[in-house]
């Protein structure tokens, strides 16, 4: 392995530390400190595992950790009522609605009935369009992080060739407009992308985020490229086991990358530090 390693529990860590010192400043400053709201439907045990998680670094960060619990066959029109009770609770600074939800609640309806400044996942079409356009806003957690731990190893990143596999409107999307903003040469790549393996080679920057265990090889990857790998896929061992693994083969990669991030605790970690600093953006941003 010639690639270093991306250290993400580390970055998270010195993130989740700061956001926990703007907390302090936030409490001196208004008497209260921010709240984050997280709403789960239904019984999913990786989505509550990340639910807890998510309190306990809420917790842990000095902020309100509160959690709504609804069963699975709950109404689509409850779960929006109670949205818009947290929209008027002015102790609220941060409403996460957990995803996925059940096939009998349109999750965009949802998404969309979230206050703009409340909304920390930074889903809402309202701040989709402020980072599409280059306007402040709450901005997905996922690639905040992924661009966090980008410029801590590259700097300015003004001309590279960065590489985003994937166009979700969770990591994709945003992904590719953030590294835009920062005047990077971005190619969105996505399933009907011909010849995959020839924009690999190019980029300076791959960021690849499509659920698809190893589908970048890693011959693909160009020599001193920083590879980002936000995939978590459980695959199934010979001996009966699962392991988590990426959308990146990590071995070979590796021996080709100047820099990699393992799976899991590369992205990951960044992910919840991120909604953590959302949150205390929001909570600042609606005492003004």
């Amino acid at each position: 392995m010639t690639a270093v390693l991306i250290d993400g529990k580390a970055r998270a860590l010195a993130l989740r530390e700061s956001v926990a010192a703007g907390v302090r400043e936030f409490v001196a400053a208004h008497g209260r400190a921010p709240g984050l709201t997280v709403v789960l439907v239904g019984d999913d045990p990786a989505s509550a595992v990340y639910v807890r998680n998510k309190g306990a670094a809420t917790l842990a960060a000095g902020m309100v950790s509160a959690e709504h619990r609804l069963p699975a066959h709950v109404p689509e029109a409850a779960l929006l009522a109670l949205v818009a009770a947290l929209n008027n609770d002015p102790a609220v600074d941060g409403i996460l609605v957990q995803m996925p939800l059940p096939r009998h609640i349109d999750s965009d309806k949802v998404i969309a009935a979230i206050d703009p400044a409340k909304d920390v996942d930074g889903f809402h079409p309202v701040n989709a369009g402020r980072l599409a356009t280059g306007l402040p806003g709450l901005v997905p957690c996922t690639p905040t992080g992924c661009l966090l731990l980008i410029e801590e190893i590259l700097g300015d990143i003004s001309g590279m060739e960065a590489l985003v596999i994937g166009r979700s409107n969770i990591v994709g999307k945003p992904m590719a407009a953030l590294l835009t903003a920062k005047s990077a040469t971005v190619t969105l790549a996505h399933s009907r992308t011909r010849d995959l393996a020839a924009h690999v080679a190019r980029a300076d920057i791959l960021v690849a985020a499509v659920g698809v265990p190893h589908l970048v090889k890693g011959e693909w990857v160009r020599t001193g490229a920083c590879v980002i790998d936000v995939g978590m896929n459980r695959i199934a061992l010979p001996d009966g086991k699962t392991r988590l693994t990426g959308d990146v083969e990590f071995e070979a990669a590796a021996v080709r990358a100047g820099w990699i991030t393992p799976v899991p605790g590369g992205v990951g970690p960044m992910t919840i530090a991120c909604l953590l600093a959302n949150t205390l953006k929001a909570a600042w941003a609606r005492s003004i």
